[in-house]
């Protein structure tokens, strides 16, 4: 898909020869003398078009306009998050009208938070998966043009929307693809893939690796599946060279049975999405590729399938990690935290100045906060902070969860040091703190991804979260937006 960004008025983009042109209309709409102002004028005069946020109306072939369709979209207060859901429900009214080349036209005054929304919503309403069908519908739009007051003003915020949206639908096509082709070999693979494309340095470590490693509960999980375990490390140097990198953690379990402890088999298909963190971390890479902003970056991702053999893990057998804590494992199901503990414990040695780990960890997070926020944990303020702005900024929504200390006492047991799950309540917590008993050199915070990584129903695949809200947190990061670590724990150190 080839994204173009245009200097255009509406009278201009009026005399835009394309399939389809997309109109969008915000509160205080004052509509100038060129058709597309008219049409949009005389259709909220005729109470054809509401200005509330959703509204659609089409027209084919309009007097004085060049474009075959035109879709007049209403985007409410006009903030970005309405621009984009404006853009993408056009666009997607649009999928079966054949429309190869599409003009996208914004709001008088629009900034580049607008520039990006509309490549965010254009990109993600386009996406289609083909690569397992046997006759493809290939993707109609060939070519989007942003339509904008300034062009050249925008052109620094274009370009890193387009490195966003070439991350996200990575990271979606990874996560749709069926879980006997993305293995944690063909995740090795698609780093290996990057790391050539790009530049970067990547190591893809195997079982034998794994296990010097000292990496026990990352192997007790890979034990039961005949899919040879895959740790993954990319790094991406684009800072100073004594600059501290930042860490990402992605959890890759390619196929989640829920091991011994086995999940019903309603829905136990979507368990493939269950490599969304890890797809993740590739997908941010793939943006850093493409926009080569000037931060220090590693990408960790432990990869492997939980399933059910003869030599799976069973529930209280105890293992030993990384660092050397026993955990004794009471839900084979719960296993996302115990690959991704080892995983923590190994980004000690990058000396990072924060570490970010990404998972699809819980139900428990799903029912807290549904399918719109990711829950954000972290005992550091203004790393939470840097997140949840990051998150406002991409339209990537997060919301912060506690952690008192007092959640981990249902992570205690007579027998080792820790059991891997706690009660009932409050589990999107007690699976935080489990990972924060790994994390004390360093600044840390926890997305917790399982319900905004993917959609169910009829729009059942990959969504790509969070790719742009990491992104967005790394670009901040090269613009000085990061709080100075002191500091930072300081603050740390009154939350809870």
């Amino acid at each position: 898909m080839d994204f173009q960004l245009k200097t255009l008025d509406a009278a201009g983009a009026a005399r835009e020869k394309c399939d389809a042109l997309v109109f969008v209309i915000a509160e205080g709409f004052k509509p100038g003398r060129d058709p597309l102002s008219r049409l949009a004028a005389e259709a909220v005069k005729a109470g054809d078009l509401d200005t509330k946020p959703g509204k659609l109306l089409q027209a084919y072939r309009p007097a004085g306009v060049g474009a075959k369709r035109v879709v007049l979209a209403s985007a409410g207060d006009g903030s970005p998050r309405r621009v984009q859901a404006a853009i993408g429900s056009a666009v997607s009214s649009l999928k079966s009208a054949g429309a190869k080349r599409l003009v996208v036209v914004l709001p008088s005054g629009a900034g580049d938070d607008h520039v990006r929304a509309a490549v965010a919503g254009t990109a993600e309403a386009s996406y289609v998966y083909v690569a397992t069908k046997s006759k493809p519908e290939g993707r109609e739009l060939e070519r989007i043009t942003i339509a904008v007051g300034n062009a050249a003003a925008s052109k620094g915020a274009f370009e890193l929307a387009r490195a966003t949206a070439a991350g996200i639908e990575f990271a979606r096509e990874l996560g749709n693809l069926p879980p006997n082709l993305a293995t944690p070999t063909r995740l090795g693979e698609e780093a290996k893939g990057l790391a050539r494309t790009y530049g970067f340095r990547c190591e893809v470590l195997g079982p034998k690796e794994i296990a010097k490693l000292g990496m026990g509960a990352f192997m007790a999980v890979a034990q039961g599946s005949e899919e040879p375990a895959r740790f993954i490390v990319l790094e991406y140097r684009g800072g100073a060279a004594n600059e501290a990198p930042v860490v990402l953690v992605g959890k890759g379990i390619t196929f989640d049975s829920g091991g011994i402890s086995i999940k019903p088999a309603p829905d136990m298909d979507e368990m493939k999405f269950d490599m969304s963190g890890a797809g993740s971390v590739l997908g941010t890479f793939r943006a850093l590729g493409e926009a080569k902003p000037a931060i220090n970056v590693v990408g960790l991702i432990p990869s492997c399938e939980n399933l059910p053999d003869g030599r799976a893990v069973k529930p209280g057998d105890i293992v030993k990690t990384m660092n050397g804590q026993t955990v004794e494992i009471l839900n084979t199901d719960a296993e996302g935290r115990l690959i991704l503990c080892d995983a923590l414990a190994y980004a000690e040695r990058f000396k990072p100045g924060a570490v970010v780990d990404i998972a699809t960890l819980t139900g428990a997070c799903v029912v807290a906060l549904g399918f719109v926020r990711s829950g954000l944990f972290s005992p550091d303020d203004a790393l939470a902070q840097e997140l949840l702005a990051a998150g406002e900024a991409a339209n990537d929504l997060a919301w912060r969860m506690p952690l008192d200390d007092e959640y981990a006492d249902g992570l205690k047991t007579n027998f080792a040091d820790v059991a891997n799950v706690g009660p009932r309540w409050g589990g999107a917590i007690t699976a935080a703190k489990f990972l924060q008993r790994f994390t004390s050199k360093y600044r840390w915070a926890h997305l917790d991804v399982a319900g905004p990584a993917s959609k169910s129903g009829p729009q059942k695949g990959s969504t790509g979260r969070p790719v742009g809200l990491l992104f967005q947190f790394l670009l901040a990061r090269q613009n000085g937006a990061a709080a100075p670590a002191k500091a930072a724990k300081a603050k740390g150190a009154k939350a809870r």
